[in-house]
């Protein structure tokens, strides 16, 4: 029995302890240990943080571009050379296999990369003689402080996604991570100060729904990003927008993968499986819907068998395809979803909820679970179910598909199976769900490339990453100049707006 960590807040450049008097365990998923306390934070000590941000700001706003990409620089060696540590540290309280939380690792280190490249990231537009001897030109400037809410499945990933090219932009920033994993996000900001980030540009501040509502409602926050549930982004999206923020909302999802019958159906399979069980399936981009097109429906058995070969364990089993869910109310939610598909007439093909794993017996595992003659009536069709179940649909026709896929009020993410180049046009182009994969399960874009989930995935015109992320966290300010030669004269009064 080891003993639990103190998690503290990060303010002014260094750990703060908190004051408060509500703390929350945070457990390993696999054995119900206590593994660290979390505080949530009061409202002086979100305030506080704000301010440290604030008065950063001042003079991290006129730091040069020069600085801040040496900092993006250093950080994303730091982050390479932490890997195992940080993917441990996931593992340990997201309960995702350790190969799983490396790639996770992988995956924030593509955008601080990204961030690396602010120098011609942040450049304004110029036009010369826009009138004779008047140039006009724009300049992207820092915003002031953000804000960021995560969410608990990617709690490295997802802060990435934030805080590198808000900061790299000039802002400053004040991160709420989840609390039910947040000491890989620690590490991380950690690091990131190790880095070289100053004192305050940085800060961090935990809690529940009470301290997101603070960082939505402080005046001198001017930006926030969240990613997470659908209920709660669209509350933060909204709460936040009414008090005058720039917001966007990356939230729920039920993402399908189409199956055409001329896929190649070892790689179709193993993909959608491997897209639809990874991490117990606590993805939003997770491919939680296989609709099989005509004769592809015959191979649901071997996909059924396939599921069977899966094997679920520990994080820490480096052989394990998928870990337990991330605590038991996570766990009892799912099984309460697959209770309602049998319940609702879908017909169970592999039932994941009596998993037990060996010297693991108070871990929150579900195995695999497959269901057919799936509609969209029913619970486990409409819901998110954030766990290990693969729902199929079968159909005629493609055009079949995508009019079942664009019925769906979701459009995070869907990919195609198949070998024509026709089928895979066809799909990408009528689809109406932001992201879109052919031959590629998961189609999370690299992160030069913004994530661009639509319809009720994602409130606010701009995504994480990729130019709009540079977007969002800048604001363009045009400036019309005209210099007079010394000794020039003027032509007298002008009243008309005359630009010549």
């Amino acid at each position: 029995m080891t003993t639990p960590t103190t998690i503290h807040h990060f303010i002014g450049g260094k750990p703060y302890p908190s004051q408060t008097a509500e703390w929350r365990d945070v457990t390993n998923p696999a054995t119900q240990e206590v593994v660290a306390r979390v505080p949530f934070a009061t409202r002086d000590e979100v305030n506080l943080a704000v301010a440290n941000a604030q008065e950063a700001f001042q003079t991290w706003r006129s730091t040069s571009l020069g600085a801040r990409m040496r900092i993006m620089l250093k950080l994303q060696q730091l982050i390479r050379e932490h890997t195992s540590e940080l993917a441990q540290l996931i593992t340990r309280e997201h309960g995702k296999t350790l190969p799983d939380a490396e790639g996770e690792v992988a995956r924030g280190l593509e955008v601080v990369e990204h961030a690396c490249s602010i120098t011609t990231l942040q450049l304004g537009e110029i036009a010369e003689n826009a009138a004779t001897g008047v140039d006009v030109y724009n300049l992207l400037q820092p915003l002031g402080v953000g804000a960021g809410i995560t969410a608990f499945n990617f709690p490295v990933m997802l802060p990435c996604f934030m805080f590198p090219m808000a900061i790299a932009c000039g802002n400053t920033f004040v991160l709420k991570p989840s609390e039910q994993d947040p000491s890989s996000t620690m590490r991380l900001v950690e690091l990131a100060h190790e880095a070289g980030v100053p004192p305050g540009v940085l800060n961090v501040i935990h809690g529940g729904p009470e301290v997101a509502d603070m960082l939505c409602d402080h005046p001198d926050i001017k930006a926030l990003s969240f990613i997470g549930s659908t209920h709660v982004g669209t509350h933060i999206y909204r709460r936040a927008s009414e008090a005058g923020k720039r917001v966007q909302s990356m939230m729920g999802a039920k993402n399908h993968c189409v199956v055409m019958p001329d896929a190649p159906k070892e790689h179709a399979l193993n993909n959608l499986l491997g897209s639809a069980f990874g991490a117990a399936g606590q993805r939003c981009m997770a491919n939680s819907v296989a609709v099989f097109v005509g004769a592809a429906r015959d191979w649901l058995p071997e996909l059924v068998e396939k599921s069977k070969t899966m094997k679920v364990g520990p994080g820490t089993d480096r052989s394990a395809d998928l870990g337990p869910l991330v605590n038991p109310r996570a766990k009892q939610r799912v099984v309460g979803l697959i209770d309602s598909g049998v319940a609702q007439g879908a017909t169970l093909l592999l039932d994941g909820r009596d998993c037990v794993v060996p010297g693991y017996e108070q871990g929150n595992f579900v195995g695999p679970t497959v269901f057919a003659d799936v509609t969209d009536a029913m619970d486990i069709y409409q819901q998110e179910i954030f766990g290990p179940v693969l729902n199929v649909v079968c159909v005629d026709t493609l055009e079949d598909a995508i009019a079942f896929i664009n019925r769906n009020p979701n459009g995070n993410g869907t990919s195609i199976f198949t070998s024509s180049g026709w089928a895979a046009r066809k799909y990408q182009h009528d689809i109406n769900v932001g992201q879109v994969g052919i031959n590629v399960p998961i189609p999370v874009p690299v992160a030069y490339f913004s994530f661009t989930g639509s319809r009720a995935s994602k409130l606010g015109d701009l995504g994480p990453n990729g130019k709009q992320a540079v977007q969002f966290w800048t604001q363009t300010k045009t400036v019309t100049a005209r210099w007079y030669e010394e000794g020039s004269r003027s032509d007298g009064v002008n009243t008309t707006i005359s630009m010549k």
